[in-house]
Order: structure tokens, then C-alpha cells, then sequence
């Protein structure tokens, strides 16, 4: 079980002086001590997420502050760029990087979102998976046919080269069973989380995903992201943390609903009765939250599902220098489970 630091901030919203502040210094202390990557997303025109427009203009900062850590997207939303731009910014922050590279690619579900490509959104699964085709052959050097400013058809490649022979890449998926299976037999690692499925819902799909992966000659490699916190003792821990959790999962309620409804369609009541279920439920049985013990309990529990990494979420609005300390029991954690500097099981095709 490796240990990485995952981003995704909602505070994007207001002034800030030193916003990426924990980013970079999270970055380093992860790169210092053993953690696996650091993994920043994409997110587009709103304030949950809205810190990270771009992971490869983040990945690219944190390359050129860190020695070894390896430096993923979480996720590349696919749809809504060019596979040549998306093979150009990466093979940059892999050569910044001297190879630590690794992106995990996203079809996006939220229709706002393809402001940036709105034809795209109909078909956005397909377009993920042809989008992660065409990465693979320019990454290795390969042309690919396109159509240029006067209408004709040309073939070109992407420059730089990148360090890396071959771009290590996820498949980020929560729901449908099959996007695990999909994901295993394109030799593609699985991103996913426990916000809206069980542990036994995610034990099936994690199956499912191995079967797919050794049927296509490879083991797989499965991270979940989970809200992030130790301290020294477990009902500090939930006190200290309750507001600004309880907070991050009220702003993200809309988002996660959005498919569905509206927050508008419920009462003031009802959204703070969610939000105090959800945060005792996450806290006590899924997040990595509380003292490094408690942590021990929770990696053992992954570890039994088929997870191979924990990425973990730090920055759902705790202050900085907060998160910092606890960052030195998320140290702790990792000595106590044995976990060190990755090895190279990351996904490669």
C-alpha cells in the first residue's frame, strides 16, 4: 500500500495571498519522505475545485520543486482538449520532471464543464478513450492524422519528446462497473473514491478490474482517494476537523447532486441533516481520519478491498500549518504500515 497527497481545495472563491501555498509545501514534504505522488485534478467555473483550472501548469510547479515523488493528474478531463495539447503540456512536466510523469484521465459529467468543447459532451465517454489512444501514440513518438487551418488533412507529432518511453495513466471512475472493466483491458491503472458507493460495491468493481487487467497480461493498479487528517488522538482529531469538512461537503453537495436536483429543491434543515450524516459516516468508517491507530484499521480495510494506493485528500479547508502537522502523522502511518518510496507497479501500457 503506497501513500500519495491528492488535491482539490474549495477555496477558490475569494482573496488569497499565498493560495498555493500548501500545494507546494505539501508537495515537499511527500517528496521528502517517502510518499508515492501528489496528484492535482481538473475543474472548471466553479469555486469547489476551481483552484485547479489546469494539473499540468500545478504538476509542472511542483516538478521543479521535488527531486523523486512521482506527480499525477487527478484527472485529465479528456473530452474537452486535444490530444495533441494534452501529449505537449505533459511531455513538458515530464522533462521538467526527469520522468515522474503520470496522468489519469476523466470523461467528465458536469455539461457546464464543456463550455470548453460543448460538441463533445454527447459522446464524452468514447472521446475519453479515443483522447487516451491517440496520448498513447503521440507519447510514443507516433503521428497522428489531423485536420489543419485550410481544411486538409496532415499528420503531425508532439513535441518534446518525453523522458518516460511510455506515459503511465489511470481511468478515474466512481459508478458504472463496466469503466473498471474498460479500464483494466487498456493496461489503464483505476482512480476512484467511497462517496457514493460501499466498501462491498467497490470490493466487485475492484474484482472486476483485475479481471479485465489479467486477461490484458497485467495486475492492475487501483488508488482511491479518502479525506485526510491524523493527529494524535481520534476525538481531537473529529473536533477539530468537524467545521471545515462539514463545510467542504456542504459546498460539494451541489455538485454531487447536480445530476439529480438541486440543493435549492431542499430545505435549510434538510442540507444540515445531510451534511452531519455524512461527515459521522465518513468519519467514522471511511475516511483516513483520526489518530494513526485508527489510520491502521483504515488501510487494512482498503488493503482487503484490492486497494494499491491511498491518495490522500488534505486540503478540504483546515489551515495550512494545521495540515502540515498532521502531514507528520501521516509519516508516522506510513512507517507503521511499511510503506516507502513507490517501486514501479505504476500503470504502463
Amino acid at each position: 500500500m503506497d501513500l500519495s497527497l491528492f488535491y482539490f481545495a474549495n477555496d477558490s472563491g475569494g482573496a488569497e495571498s499565498d493560495r498555493y501555498r500548501l500545494l507546494l509545501e505539501g508537495a515537499r514534504f511527500a517528496d521528502e519522505n517517502g510518499f508515492a505522488a501528489v496528484w492535482t485534478p481538473e475543474r472548471h467555473f466553479h469555486p469547489f475545485g476551481g483552484t485547479y483550472p489546469n494539473p499540468s501548469v500545478t504538476s509542472a510547479a511542483i516538478a521543479a520543486t521535488t527531486e523523486r515523488v512521482k506527480i499525477r493528474a487527478g484527472s485529465v478531463v479528456a473530452p474537452l482538449h486535444h490530444a495533441l495539447r494534452i501529449a505537449e503540456e505533459w511531455s513538458v512536466v515530464d522533462n521538467i520532471s526527469r520522468g515522474r510523469v503520470g496522468v489519469s484521465f476523466a470523461s467528465g459529467w458536469h455539461a457546464v464543464d464543456f463550455a470548453l468543447n460543448p460538441a463533445a459532451f454527447t459522446n464524452r465517454r468514447t472521446e475519453m478513450y479515443e483522447r487516451i489512444e491517440q496520448v498513447r501514440a503521440l507519447w510514443r513518438g507516433e503521428s497522428i492524422e489531423v485536420t489543419d487551418g485550410a481544411g486538409s488533412q496532415v499528420k503531425v507529432r508532439s513535441f518534446p519528446p518525453p523522458v518516460q518511453a511510455d506515459l503511465p495513466i489511470w481511468v478515474a471512475s466512481v459508478g458504472d462497473v463496466e469503466t473498471f472493466r474498460s479500464a483494466g483491458r487498456i493496461g489503464a491503472g483505476l482512480l476512484t473514491h467511497l462517496l457514493g458507493q460501499t466498501p462491498e460495491q467497490l470490493a466487485h468493481k475492484i474484482s472486476e478490474y483485475r479481471k479485465a487487467a489479467a486477461d490484458a497480461g497485467w495486475p492492475g493498479h487501483v488508488v482511491v482517494m479518502v479525506h485526510t487528517y491524523l493527529g494524535e488522538d481520534t476525538d481531537s482529531v473529529r473536533e477539530l476537523v468537524r467545521p471545515s469538512l462539514s463545510d467542504y461537503m456542504r459546498s460539494s453537495l451541489g455538485l454531487i447532486l447536480a445530476s439529480d436536483l438541486s440543493t435549492g429543491d431542499l430545505e435549510p434543515d434538510e442540507i444540515d441533516m445531510l451534511v452531519e450524516r455524512a461527515f459521522e459516516h465518513y468519519f467514522d468508517n471511511v475516511g483516513l481520519l483520526g489518530s494513526v491507530a485508527k489510520g491502521e484499521q483504515v488501510v487494512a480495510r482498503l488493503a482487503e478491498l484490492g486497494v494499491d494506493e491511498i491518495a490522500c485528500l488534505i486540503d478540504f479547508g483546515l489551515p495550512t500549518d494545521e495540515v502540515m502537522t498532521g502531514l507528520t502523522y501521516l509519516k508516522q502511518l506510513q512507517d507503521a504500515c511499511g510503506t516507502d518510496a513507490p517501486d514501479d507497479r505504476t500503470p504502463c501500457p
